[in-house]
């Protein structure tokens, strides 16, 4: 079984397509992956959209956000808005591929993000329709239908595996669990009766969900009947200091918009409550607060990149440690069941788009150090980071790329 070498193409590679975006051309895009060193894409197959959700997809508009909204973020940046053909955007996706000698591993963001950077909200409303306890089998259904649809084209080898969904304990999935019920444990049931679902029509798929971090407390509630063990470790370490003094995930808290202006922003920024898309329905749209979106489109980048670097010496044990015995952790549970162990996103956090403390001597480091533990622990796949993708600065450091991607797949 080779070697899977990640790249975390996302959502992007159909909502970054118009005039000058990354994915205007999936050839160019394709060839940079491989002259990278990458085998592997990984995506949002947007299979609710395509296959589940009765929606005409054969004219499909991607657009920003509006105000300039988005566009300080990762991931959120469009540029330029884009309309094409769902299914044939897919098949020629997977043309592609084939065309470079690449697998695709097909996700789902969609109780996430995805819908998000659609024009209008017809796949958000879509999505929310679906009762919290059906929407796992009802992505299983789409999936299986994306299956038959790739297969029906002669390209189901490409098709690394399938996951029901990105993240499961942090998407809309949790909505079908009693309050207080820990997310992982009580999703289990919903997960292994959708992935049933799944092989009962396409027994020979490998499928299976994968997990933000390594839920080391919880593992229990990880389903039985995946065929790949996926993890998703962000140390976050002293990121998780600025995103707790600065209270972006915690709406119980007030925003510090002072404190912000002095340490992090930019002049001009305007104060958090005067700053939104056009649409309201899009911030709901998506599981990134707009505190962090705010913060991330305002703020000075070299600032936000000093404000780590200050306190980083006070986290470096701690954060070499987590990722570490992360990795460690899920390598040993992984083996007790004679599952394949894939890391598919990882490992600082979530950065402004223009913010190089992953790109640059401590990012850097941190993403050689997981690939060698990656690689030493006998995991099929990594990537080298969730960062080094065509929609981020860290594609331009081409060295950085060949040099993980060959410690991974050379020093085995």
């Amino acid at each position: 079984m080779s070697t899977l070498t990640i790249t975390l193409w996302d959502f992007s590679w159909y909502a970054r397509t118009g005039p000058g975006e990354p994915f205007e051309d999936l050839d160019r895009a394709f060839d940079e992956a491989v002259a990278r060193g990458y085998n592997t894409v990984r995506i949002c197959a947007m299979p609710y959209l395509l296959f589940g959700s009765g929606l005409d997809t054969s004219a499909l508009t991607f657009a920003p956000f509006g105000r300039g909204y988005g566009l300080g973020t990762r991931w959120y940046d469009l540029r330029a808005s884009a309309t094409l053909d769902g299914r044939a955007h897919l098949l020629a996706l997977f043309e592609a591929a084939r065309r470079h000698g690449c697998k695709v591993i097909v996700s789902s963001w969609e109780y996430q993000q995805s819908s998000s950077f659609l024009a209008d909200p017809a796949w958000y409303e879509a999505l929310r329709a679906v009762p919290p306890e059906r929407r796992a089998g009802a992505l299983a259904e789409a999936l299986a239908g994306l299956v038959d649809f790739v297969a029906g084209h002669g390209l189901a080898e490409q098709i690394a595996f399938v996951e029901l969904h990105n993240e499961v304990q942090a998407s809309w999935l949790t909505e079908a669990l009693p309050p207080g019920e820990p997310p992982v444990p009580g999703l289990r049931p919903y997960l292994e009766k959708a992935l049933d679902a799944f092989k009962c029509r396409h027994p020979d798929v490998p499928a299976t969900v994968n997990y933000a971090g390594v839920p080391h407390g919880e593992l229990r509630g990880v389903p039985a009947n995946i065929d790949v063990a996926v993890f998703h470790p962000y140390v976050y370490g002293v990121l998780d200091e600025l995103v707790g003094t600065f209270a972006l995930r915690d709406p119980s808290r007030p925003f510090p918009q002072e404190r912000a202006r002095r340490e992090l922003l930019r002049p001009d920024a305007p104060d958090l409550a005067e700053w939104g898309p056009q649409q309201e329905w899009r911030t709901a749209a998506t599981v990134v607060s707009p505190r962090e979106v705010y913060l991330h489109d305002w703020c000075d980048p070299a600032r936000f990149d000093r404000w780590l670097y200050d306190r980083y010496a006070a986290y470096r044990y701690g954060m070499d440690e987590k990722l570490r015995l992360w990795i460690e952790v899920a390598a040993d549970w992984a083996a007790a069941r004679d599952l394949p162990l894939v890391f598919g996103e990882g490992w600082v956090g979530y950065t402004p788009l223009r913010g190089t403390f992953e790109e640059g001597p401590v990012g850097a480091g941190i993403c050689l150090d997981a690939v060698r533990h990656a690689r030493d622990t006998g995991a099929w796949g990594t990537v080298v980071c969730s960062n080094a993708a065509p929609h981020h600065p860290m594609w331009d450091d081409v060295t950085l790329q060949v040099t993980a991607n060959r410690i991974f797949t050379e020093g085995r």
